[in-house]
């Protein structure tokens, strides 16, 4: 039997407190395409977006559970640092500083990381944002057939005393961005950072559960001290865009994460069908993993497990998809609700909150 190898994330869901600012952020501000206006299945009395590229392609999508009265969460070990979008090039990337910047919110960067420059900022609730530029890549450092074989430091023009921080802060565009031109487009997720405080374990984990390769052992550029691990599909030459999960290594520490606002729910990973998933399934229980039972999200299908650190992990189904219960045309424009939630569409539309449009 050929070993099972995720090919990437599907979406990630984070917690939000305001599902109206939350769509003028991520879709007015950041330009991102809503594809589904429904309610948390597991609790109907809160929205639940979705945002994603091509009506919503695995890879692309970010949710958000509404939760109004939520605490602010806070990262640490078994939960995510920050979230990074793709973006196609360094000019492009400059454009989005000069639009970020004049709508009001701070943002540092751009900072060259060597494999791609960054630049980040902050949701209107919390969550760490990055846009990342889509390369050099991880090659520029190891031959592209060896990626994640040695333990690399890198230069010092890359940490903070070789920078030119001047020159980072006054780096932009030199004209206002109004909207968002196609080159600026975000490309889904580029890459998603966690914290662990076991990084050894964590490898094997990945490795196992998910197929997932080592692609990179370095350290944080920031601090040149913390071990920063990547992982990716790869299959020994390329790797997969939308599939890059990174590390920061607290070893022993007891500082978790928090759940709530501006705060990562949990992230979900790709099967191809049904049948892919199962496989799944029956391989996390033959590693003793606790796992649930599969359940229907309407647009796709969903296990959950956990990591060893406690990161709640999902493995969807790419399909059926956004299209199920309305155009490609309309999607995102109404309120969705599965079949079992159908009949208290009165009830359910009375207690949200009214979202408005784009």
């Amino acid at each position: 039997m050929t070993p099972l190898s995720t090919r990437g994330f599907h979406h990630i869901t984070m917690v939000s407190r305001d599902a109206a600012r939350t769509l003028a952020f991520y879709g007015g501000v950041l330009g991102l395409d809503l594809v589904k206006r429904t309610v948390n299945f597991d609790d109907p009395g809160a929205y639940h977006l979705y945002f994603g590229d091509g009506g919503g392609q695995p890879g692309t999508i970010l949710t958000f559970f509404e939760s109004p009265h939520a605490r602010p969460g806070e990262p640490g070990v078994g939960g995510v640092h920050h979230l990074a979008l793709g973006v196609a090039s360094a000019d492009a990337q400059l454009k989005w500083k000069r639009r970020l910047v004049d709508a009001g919110i701070p943002v540092s960067g751009p900072i060259d990381r060597g494999y791609f420059k960054s630049l980040y900022f902050e949701d209107p609730d919390g969550q760490i944002l990055e846009i990342a530029t889509a390369g050099p890549g991880y090659a520029i450092d190891e031959a592209p057939d060896a990626l994640g074989q040695e333990l690399l430091v890198p230069p010092a023009e890359r940490m903070p005393e070789g920078r030119d921080e001047q020159a980072i802060a006054a780096a932009t565009h030199p004209k206002p961005v109004p909207t968002v031109s196609e080159d600026m487009k975000l490309k889904g997720i580029h890459h998603i950072s966690g914290i662990t405080s076991d990084l050894k374990r964590a490898s094997d984990f990945y490795a196992e559960a998910l197929g997932l390769s080592l692609v990179k052992k370095t350290y944080n550029q920031d601090d040149g001290v913390v071990l920063h691990y990547f992982w990716a599909h790869y299959d020994g030459e390329n790797v997969a865009s939308n599939s890059s999960y990174t590390l920061f290594g607290w070893p022993g520490s007891r500082a978790l994460a928090r759940p709530g606002a501006g705060q990562t729910h949990h992230l979900a990973f790709r099967a191809r069908d049904d049948d892919e998933q199962a496989a799944w399934r029956e391989h996390l229980l033959s590693m003793d993993v606790e796992v649930t039972q599969v359940m229907d999200r309407t647009y796709f299908r969903s296990i959950y497990f956990n990591a060893p650190d406690g990161q709640l992990l999902e493995i969807a189904t790419d399909g059926p998809g956004f299209a199920v219960d309305e155009s490609i045309e309309s999607l995102g424009s109404e309120l969705q609700l599965p079949a079992w939630l159908e009949a208290r569409r009165g009830e359910i539309q009375g207690a949200l909150s009214p979202l408005g449009s784009l």
